[in-house]
């Protein structure tokens, strides 16, 4: 297999063609439009700050439908303590930020580069990029952000400051996308932390099926508000 080299036209190759460790394609630039598209087909960018910008479409895909979620006895108890208040698009470029800054263990440096930053900031300024956030008292403690596309989200990174946060930013973002219609949470690839939560491996061809399916929704876009639980009745 090659991988390819993209041109200025947007458009991907098929994710199938994909090199056995997921990698697509080489090249290309993080407009909106690019990005929409790239999601849209199962595709995703990262890369480093010594690198030009790669584009993946992993096999297998780490996916969690909402029906799957698991919440652990000890995390069932911290929700229900209520700690954390956890909101929506309050704060976007802080938790990307965070994000990026965040250390992990066995990574050097960050793939969530400045460029990548003000790309998904345009994304959110569209509508189409949210942020989930769980706040102790004023204090930003943990979030996550993704894509939101038709019926699915794609989850992108989270942060925690402080324990449980990011956690509980993450049951409640489920639940509440399951409640607006999001059947398919796009997870990437697979870590213990989201197979804990009930995340599973399906093959690449299974996810673009079910990815097909969740376009046919439209998408919500604007300004998410986890005060409204769930859509108005027709």
């Amino acid at each position: 297999m090659s991988i390819y080299r993209l041109s200025r036209e947007i458009a991907f190759p098929d994710p199938e063609l994909a090199e056995p460790d997921g990698l697509l394609a080489i090249g290309g630039d993080l407009s909106a439009e690019r990005l929409l598209s790239a999601y849209a087909m199962g595709i995703f960018p990262w890369y480093g700050d010594d690198t030009p910008i790669l584009w993946w479409s992993p096999d297998p895909r780490l996916v969690l439908e909402p029906e799957w979620l698991h919440v652990s006895t000890s995390l069932a108890r911290t929700l229900r303590r209520g700690r954390y208040r956890v909101t929506a698009d309050r704060a976007f470029e802080d938790v990307i930020r965070r994000c990026a800054a965040r250390e992990r263990p066995g990574q050097s440096g960050t793939w969530i580069v400045p460029e990548m930053v003000d790309a998904y900031v345009r994304l959110h300024r569209l509508g189409f990029a949210h942020s989930f956030e769980a706040w102790d008292g004023d204090a930003l403690a943990g979030g996550l952000y993704g894509v939101s596309l038709g019926a699915a989200f794609f989850g992108e990174s989270m942060f925690a400051d402080r324990p449980d946060a990011s956690k509980v930013a993450f049951v409640r973002s489920v639940e509440w996308l399951a409640s607006w219609g999001v059947r398919l949470v796009d997870c990437q690839v697979r870590t213990e932390h989201l197979a804990r939560f009930g995340a599973r491996e399906i093959p690449r061809a299974d996810f673009l099926a079910r990815l097909a399916r969740a376009l046919e929704q439209p998408t919500l876009r604007g300004r998410w508000d986890l005060e409204v639980p769930e859509p108005p009745l027709p």
